[in-house]
C-alpha cells in the first residue's frame, strides 16, 4: 500500500483531501498531514511517503528547495503540487526538478484523481523495474547505481554552496546547511563530495580564508581580529588552515599585499 502525506496551510484542504479521496482505489493510505513547511518536512522524513500532495507557498518553506531536496534524496517519491501560486516560470522550474503534477487552486477533483492515479501507476512501474533489477543483481547480470535526479542534485549543491559562503563567518555545521536545502546531512555530504571533490570543512574553510584575504589588506586589523571575524574560534587554527591553503602565513600574505 502506497503511503501519502498531505501538506497545506489551509486545514480545510488537508482534511478534505484526507477524507473525500477514495484512497483505496489506488492502493493508497494517508499516513501524515501538516499545515506548514517545517512540520511537513518532519512528517516526510519520519513517514517516508511514496506520494506527497503539497502547497509550495507556505510559512517556513522554500518550495523549489523542498522539491529538489526530496527528489534528490528520494528519487522515486511522487510529488504533486497543489497551489495558488501562479508564476509560470516557477511552475516550469518545479517540473524540471521532478514534480509529477503542478495543479492550481481551486483544482477540480478529477485533476487531483488523475494526478494520484498517475503517481500510483508510476510507483507500480518503478516497483516492477526495481524487482527486475534486484533479480538481475542476484544473478550477477547487472550492477545498476541508485537512480539520480541530476537537475535536483545540482540545484541542491549550488544552493548549499551559496549558503555556506554567505554564512561562513557563523558557527556553521553541516546539519545547518542541510536544513536549508531540505535534505539529510549525510545526503548533502555525499552530494558535495561528488560534485566538488571536497568535504564540507574544506569548503567552509575555503570561504573563510577567501574573506580573510580581503580583510588582511586592512592594516588596522590585527590578524587575530581577522581570524575571529571570518569565523575561526582561535588564532592557531586559523593560522594552520591559512598556511595549508595559501602556502604562506597570514602575516606573510599581508606583507606581500
Amino acid at each position: 500500500m502506497y503511503r501519502v502525506v498531505i501538506i497545506d496551510d489551509e486545514p480545510l484542504i488537508v482534511e478534505g483531501l484526507s477524507r473525500t479521496m477514495t484512497w483505496d482505489k489506488w492502493n493508497c493510505r494517508v499516513v501524515g498531514t501538516a499545515y506548514d513547511g517545517k512540520r511537513g518536512m518532519e512528517v516526510i522524513f519520519r513517514e517516508k511517503p511514496d506520494i506527497i500532495i503539497s502547497d509550495i507557498h507556505m510559512p517556513e518553506m522554500d518550495g523549489l528547495k523542498m522539491i529538489a531536496g526530496l527528489k534528490s534524496e528520494f528519487p522515486d517519491m511522487q510529488i504533486i503540487i497543489l497551489t495558488g501560486y501562479r508564476e509560470f516560470e516557477y511552475a516550469r522550474r518545479a517540473i524540471e526538478l521532478g514534480v509529477l503534477r503542478f495543479l492550481l487552486k481551486p483544482s477540480k477533483m478529477n485533476e487531483l484523481e488523475e494526478a494520484v492515479d498517475t503517481a500510483a501507476k508510476r510507483l507500480e512501474q518503478i516497483g516492477v523495474t526495481h524487482e527486475a533489477e534486484e533479480a538481475d543483481d542476484m544473478r550477477g547480470i547487472s550492477d545498476q547505481a541508485e537512480p539520480e535526479n541530476h537537475e535536483a542534485n545540482s540545484f541542491i549543491v549550488n544552493n548549499a554552496l551559496d549558503y555556506i559562503r554567505e554564512h561562513s563567518q557563523e558557527r556553521l555545521r553541516l546539519a545547518d546547511v542541510a536544513d536549508q536545502v531540505y535534505v539529510s546531512q549525510w545526503h548533502l555530504s555525499k552530494l558535495i563530495g561528488k560534485h566538488t571533490g571536497k568535504t564540507f570543512s574544506d569548503i567552509l574553510n575555503g570561504a573563510r580564508i577567501d574573506k580573510s584575504k580581503e580583510l588582511l589588506k586592512n592594516p588596522s586589523l590585527r590578524i587575530c581580529d581577522v581570524a575571529d571575524m571570518v569565523g575561526f574560534q582561535d588564532l592557531a587554527h586559523f593560522s594552520r588552515v591559512f598556511k595549508k591553503m595559501e602556502g604562506v602565513s597570514a602575516n606573510e600574505y599581508r606583507n606581500k599585499h
